[in-house]
């Protein structure tokens, strides 16, 4: 155990150590953060390491056990009724613990924060269903897609540009740390039910319930008006004496270990039910999965803390202070080169190119991989500060933007398909919403804009350009394959007997 939360303790400062970098720099150069601002963001990095750390650990020991013990019970019962019920609870449940999601929700200022989460939860657990029943009808992954998204689109026409943005970012911040290891877990336990083994149904699962919170907040944006709860403007926050930053961190672990005690409450409940009605597991798995829930809710706790005291308001401060300067220009480029290095540190997207290496025997390496998707964030990044910067609508980013990502999946494999449409929500990580929104978020009261309209929308744009990039590679990966067996170079077995292509 204690080699693999060292493990995660290296994969966590990875993630975190690149922003910290670009911070410190912006603090020498540019902007110098005031002192009690920067000694909250170093004290918030420290706990943000440890928290993810802790809490990605309790969600290996706990929630991928609870997956695929569940997925593969439901499929043996074969009661659609159950399937159904249990795919949509559970979904809601854990989405509502989603740690990223939790940092959105507190910079979202039209909607009551309970009603916000209780919206993009009811969208995962209902396309959840929809993703199971895909996999137990066969239907094809991309035709889902093009259908679902349409519909996005179309009811995007008739809500409220407040709301566009904030929705394709629920969408981004709900593929995290503890619903995907879930959802992957569920959908090995249903397909190896079935005896069978195909990768596009695993990595499909997430990119469905993406889609699920688009709809959701879209429908929440036709109920609820945005009108007189605009954002207020709130002062940096900062501390005079280390007293003060030991106090507010105090308070902080406390408020927020009630809020994941309360998240976390329904998981739980309901897993204790279906332990005692169908599952009955032994006493040692139980404590085993017992351990890892306590895992989740002491990094969960110190997460949250470290990202909403020390992070979010030098984010907002340095939005404020790049703005300020004479040559903010400087945005778009320094937009492109965050991007670029937050994608490269993300833990889960070495876990994304390493899968795509050895699904592609090599031929599409991790080099190539994570080169294209760090250029395709920091575009996106770069392509965000423009909007903001001269105002353009984010309807002419994303619209655009689906529409070749959808005809992509008419020439792409399918198994590049559905990792593309994973992978964006894996790119759009943590510290877009812990650090990038908040950016964004400074940038647009600078200028004096609308917070819903033109800060929002960076995670959206940071999930959708993988959705490009990655089928782009498939279509390589094809053309290389087709070319290769044109002219038969067919050199050699690896030891398991699998042909491989001399490319």
């Amino acid at each position: 155990m204690r080699h693999i939360l060292l493990e995660k303790f290296k994969e966590s400062v990875q993630s975190v150590l690149p922003i910290c970098g670009i911070v410190f720099l912006l603090h020498l150069t540019l902007t110098p953060l005031p002192l009690g601002t920067l000694a909250l963001f170093a004290t918030g990095a420290v706990l943000l390491i440890v928290g993810m750390s802790v809490f990605t650990l309790g969600a290996d020991t706990a929630v991928m056990p609870m997956g695929e013990l569940i997925g593969s019970k439901l499929t043996e019962s074969r009661n659609l009724r159950l399937i159904v019920l249990t795919s949509f609870v559970l979904g809601a449940a854990l989405t509502a613990a989603e740690p990223d999601l939790q940092v959105l929700t507190r910079q979202v200022p039209a909607v009551p924060d309970p009603v916000f989460v209780a919206t993009v939860a009811f969208g995962v657990g209902v396309f959840l269903v929809l993703a199971v029943l895909r996999i137990l009808f066969r239907i094809r992954l991309s035709h889902m897609f093009i259908v679902l998204y349409s519909l996005a689109f179309i009811l995007a026409a008739f809500t409220g540009l407040d709301y566009l943005a904030v929705a394709f970012d629920s969408s981004g911040v709900t593929t995290g740390s503890i619903t995907v290891p879930f959802i992957l877990a569920l959908g090995a336990g249903i397909s190896a039910v079935r005896g069978e083994k195909r990768s596009e149904d695993s990595f499909g699962l997430t990119a469905i319930c993406s889609i699920g919170p688009i709809l959701a907040v879209l429908i929440m944006g036709l109920l609820f008006d945005p009108a007189g709860t605009g954002y207020a403007s709130e002062p940096t926050t900062t501390v005079s004496s280390t007293a003060e930053l030991a106090r507010l961190y105090a308070e902080g672990l406390l408020q927020f270990f009630r809020e994941v005690s309360l998240i976390l409450l329904p998981i739980v409940v309901i897993f204790g039910i279906y332990q005692v009605i169908n599952l009955k597991l032994s006493r040692t798995r139980l404590i085993r999965i017992g351990v890892g829930i306590i895992y989740i809710l002491v990094g969960l706790t110190v997460f949250l803390t470290g990202v909403n005291i020390g992070f979010v308001p030098a984010g907002t401060y340095l939005g404020h202070a790049l703005t300020s300067l004479p040559y903010n220009w400087i945005l778009i480029p320094l937009g492109a080169v965050i991007g670029f290095f937050i994608v490269a540190a993300e833990p889960a997207v070495q876990i994304l190119v390493t899968q795509i290496d050895e699904i592609t025997r090599g031929a599409i390496s991790r080099r190539a991989m994570m080169l294209s998707l760090s250029v395709s964030v920091g575009i996106a990044l770069a392509l965000v500060m423009v909007r903001i910067l001269t105002g353009i609508e984010i309807w002419l980013f994303l619209l655009p933007g689906y529409a070749v990502a959808l005809a992509l999946t008419f020439f792409s494999p399918q198994l590049f398909t559905a990792i593309a449409f994973d992978s964006g929500g894996i790119a759009a990580g943590t510290m877009a919403a812990a650090f990038l929104l908040p950016l964004t978020m400074g940038v647009s009261e600078a200028l004096g804009g609308n917070i819903l309209t033109d800060a929002f929308g960076i995670i959206a744009m940071v999930a959708m350009m993988p959705l490009i990039t990655v089928q782009i590679i498939g279509l390589f990966y094809r053309m290389k394959v087709r070319r290769a067996r044109a002219t038969a170079r067919r050199v050699t077995f690896d030891k398991d007997d699998v042909e491989i292509i001399d490319l």
